[in-house]
């Protein structure tokens, strides 16, 4: 809120420089352009390019890290498992996508072991972390692994 106790002196704007206007105001003749040369002509510091590849490569954008060709299947926690669906249910992705835990099918479901598990259920997925097939398996339930990504699994699985 203004008032008198807070009012300031406004700042002075320093008026700019006119150049070329007479040897008598300080800047004629050249207009502190200096006598030849490509920067002394009009258009000449915009043109001139400077010799060296560093003032190039300063100029170009660095956009830092990549992004993956490869998509990321979709994690799905098995206490959100416990928390939709009933016991004794057949879990697929489908089902996974009615009841909103993921957007879509396309890049797979991933089956992580975060949250606690008390229902026995059948799960169809594209890939299971080794700790969540424990907690399902030990629960009494099922896991499946169903899907494009299906192939993939088993050569990781073999290999191990």
């Amino acid at each position: 809120m203004l008032s008198l106790n807070n009012l300031q002196k406004s700042k002075s704007i320093k008026p700019s420089k006119r150049l070329g206007r007479g040897n008598a105001s300080g800047s004629g003749n050249y207009s502190t352009r200096g006598m030849k040369g490509q920067r002394s002509r009009s258009g000449g510091k915009s043109g001139l390019m400077s010799r060296s590849i560093k003032g190039y490569l300063l100029r170009i954008p660095k956009n830092r890290g990549f992004r993956s060709l490869q998509s990321k299947m979709i994690p799905v926690n098995v206490g959100e498992l416990d928390k939709n669906f009933k016991e004794g249910t057949v879990i697929n992705a489908r089902q996974m996508l009615k009841v909103g835990l993921i957007k879509n099918i396309s890049k797979g479901v991933k089956i992580l072991s975060q949250g606690k598990l008390s229902k026995k259920f059948t799960v169809e997925a594209d890939a299971f972390s080794v700790t969540a097939k424990a907690k399902i398996e030990k629960a009494g339930g099922q896991t499946v692994v169903v899907g494009q990504f299906s192939a993939s699994e088993e050569k990781k699985n073999k290999s191990e």
